[in-house]
């Protein structure tokens, strides 16, 4: 009977054992399935994350957010670089190396820079974007640039002309908001004509005009005290390419106005053109002839904002 005690113990212990370790080998498996639903640590955000910064779940396990951002970062420069030319311009130093006499040319501050150079503008825009593209295309070409005075009703109209051409580098000048003669309207009314302007063109760039010209050349003293008031250099023009007085049915027009603006042709011209067809035309053909002259462009943010 003692045998048969100790067999039966021995047999009972070693079933005992055995669903031991069968229960053990049972939860270490759900232990392990459950870990395995469970995201990699790696992916956490990271603790010293600003709180309004989303959190990075779709990064790869171990890249720091630093390293994640840079590529995003570098295509949205890229972006901004090539839509925005004007703002990367305006964050240039361009040194202030001429001024503006009283005949509204351009003058070197000193005797060693340039002075055989012309200041372009363009007034009463912006109208076309079929003008506009290839008036800048040439412009680009010549790695030249101009002031474009706009009048504020049109840039009412279409906002987007006036993006155009700042986006695609052109300096923005106020041209008065409806283009009427200035010099016998009460201050009040000269006021909001020039004001008016440079917060529509605020608005839509995100700078302000530095540059006003008055429609006809006629601003008077009231009309240079307000442009004063505002910071704006007051200009009219010293060589005029005539092209408003042309029409369509006329011939040779490209010719005209290039013999209009080299007649008059002298070191700091303030040459004044339009957005017009045929001065869009013509304007390759003239200012490779301004440079087989030995002219070149003036850059008006070189210009100094106070006429002396």
């Amino acid at each position: 009977m003692k045998k048969v005690g100790k067999a039966t113990t021995l047999l009972l212990l070693a079933a005992f054992l055995l669903s031991a370790c069968s229960n053990n080998d049972v939860n270490t498996g759900n232990t392990a399935a459950g870990n395995a639903s469970q995201p990699p640590a790696t992916v956490q955000p990271a603790t010293d994350q600003p709180a309004s910064a989303p959190a990075q779940t779709d990064s790869p396990a171990g890249e720091s957010p630093a390293a994640q951002a840079t590529p995003a970062a570098t295509a949205d420069a890229a972006v901004t670089a090539t839509a925005q030319p004007t703002g990367a311009a305006a964050s240039e130093e361009i040194p202030l190396l001429y001024h503006m006499n009283k005949n509204y040319d351009i003058i070197p501050n000193d005797a060693a820079t340039n002075k055989k150079v012309v200041l372009l503008t363009f007034d009463d825009g912006p109208k076309d974007a079929e003008l506009i593209n290839p008036l800048m295309d040439t412009l680009d070409k010549h790695k030249a640039k101009a002031i474009f005075f706009v009048n504020g009703y049109r840039v009412k109209e279409h906002p987007e002309l006036l993006e155009l051409i700042h986006n695609r580098g052109g300096i923005i000048g106020n041209h008065s908001w409806d283009h009427i003669v200035l010099k016998d309207k009460s201050e009040a009314e000269v006021k909001k004509q020039i004001e008016d302007v440079q917060n529509i063109v605020k608005e839509v760039t995100g700078e302000t005009p530095v540059f006003f010209r008055p429609p006809h050349g006629a601003g008077g003293d009231v009309g240079k005290k307000i442009a004063a008031d505002n910071g704006l250099l007051y200009m009219t023009w010293s060589v005029g390419s005539l092209d408003w007085e042309m029409k369509e049915k006329d011939t040779n027009k490209t010719e005209k106005l290039i013999t209009n603006v080299t007649s008059q042709l002298h070191s700091g011209s303030n040459i004044l053109m339009h957005e017009l067809p045929w001065t869009v035309e013509a304007l390759d053909t003239l200012l490779t002839t301004l440079e087989g002259k030995g002219y070149s462009f003036a850059d008006p943010r070189s210009i100094e904002l106070k006429m002396r």
